[in-house]
């Protein structure tokens, strides 16, 4: 293994089929692995769809086309930039466009393929496709999934409970890696300016979730939960859900606050102000959110389901209720709001265990196995 700081780390091409300036999970672990990489003294290349972003020294895009299923997503070519062929190991974040890309680059070079793990597409069928198409649409998604990780010499999964899905259908080696929370920057911080500037009411708990707004992320239960509770539901964030959102908060009569998109640097800040974070998505592969929110000392409370069952650890950094049950997900809320300070404590005891540079050690431990 190389120790950080007495050798150069391998040398890296990271293929994605999200980036900046789309505001996600995977473009999150993305950049900051690449990040943390580069401040190692390493190069991790990052090739993706062109797009806004003006790249930077090591970033690659490539020629792109509107995806039409999914606003704001990007279809690129798939091809390789002469640029990052000279690399140790190719590590892709997709199995798709570019991930097929980084797969040709592999066997070309015959050096290890990396495969992360981030979305269950096979879940997310009924959002792409018209009903009648969804399961045909979904069998697909799952096959083409399988045959493509069955080509990579490693799999990983940001949970133990993915890794476990992962493992039913691919017969390449699975393991968990979580991508780690930048703690240094999601940090318990004081609100009072946030609070001020979006002019946020202070005489009751605030409930609250950031991130995409997608139908999938099951959000509107937020909002059902918080019916004949005394709270004001604070929401970060934007996407296709969001309209249909703010229409059922006005039908419900709740006290829900739409920020729009926030930048990164107001997101310690955001989740600071939160008494509560609310996470009812059953499809997370881990839900980086609210490690960032646990990495702010703000319990979360979460769908006992998918990733969400590990990432919050149920009385420590948070609770769970049952998918579907909304007297469970509002109960809980409640319950967390009147642990709030110990919640708090214990959430805070985890942030080395969640933090950016554990994620980097452990890659960088996996990378140099794979090439020994």
């Amino acid at each position: 293994m190389t120790v950080k700081g007495t050798a150069t780390p391998p040398t890296v091409a990271t293929f994605t089929d999200t980036y900046l300036p789309t505001v996600n999970g995977v473009t999150y672990t993305v950049s900051s692995w690449r990040d943390r990489w580069v401040e190692r003294g390493g190069r991790m290349d990052v090739v993706y769809p062109g797009s806004s972003h003006d790249p930077r020294d090591g970033e690659f895009p490539v020629r792109s086309v509107a995806f039409p299923f999914y606003d704001g997503f990007r279809l690129g070519l798939p091809r390789i930039p002469d640029a990052v062929e000279d690399v140790d190991v190719v590590h892709a974040h997709t199995p798709f466009s570019l991930g097929l890309a980084a797969y040709r680059l592999a066997r070309r070079a015959d050096i290890p393929l990396v495969v992360s793990y981030h979305t269950p597409t096979a879940e997310y069928a009924e959002y792409v496709a018209p009903a009648w198409a969804t399961p045909a649409v979904s069998s697909v998604s799952r096959r083409y999934e399988s045959w493509y990780l069955d080509r990579a010499d490693l799999v990983l999964t940001p949970s133990e409970s993915t890794a476990e899905t992962v493992s039913a259908f691919t017969d390449s080696p699975v393991e968990s890696h979580p991508n780690g929370v930048d703690v240094g920057f999601f940090r318990p911080t004081f609100p009072n300016a946030f609070i001020r500037r979006h002019d946020i009411p202070t005489d009751r708990p605030i409930v609250g979730y950031t991130g995409r707004h997608g139908f999938e992320k099951n959000l509107d239960a937020i909002l059902d939960a918080a019916v004949d509770l005394e709270v004001t539901v604070l929401f970060g964030g934007d996407g296709p859900a969001r309209a249909t959102l703010e229409e059922r908060a006005e039908e419900l009569g709740i006290d829900a606050i739409f920020l729009g998109f926030l930048e990164r640097d107001e997101l310690p800040e955001f989740y600071s102000t939160l008494d509560v974070f609310a996470f009812p998505s059953p499809v997370e592969t881990q839900g980086l959110v609210a490690l960032e929110s646990i990495a702010c000392g703000t319990p979360v409370v979460a769908v006992d389901s998918g990733a969400l069952s590990h990432t919050v650890d149920d009385g420590q950094t948070g609770f769970h209720f049952e998918h579907g049950d909304t007297d469970d997900f509002r109960a809980t809320i409640v319950e967390a709001l009147e642990a709030g300070d110990s919640l708090s404590r214990r959430s805070l005891r985890r942030r080395d265990d969640i933090s950016l540079e554990r994620s980097i050690d452990r890659l960088e431990s996996t990378y140099e196995r794979l090439l020994g």
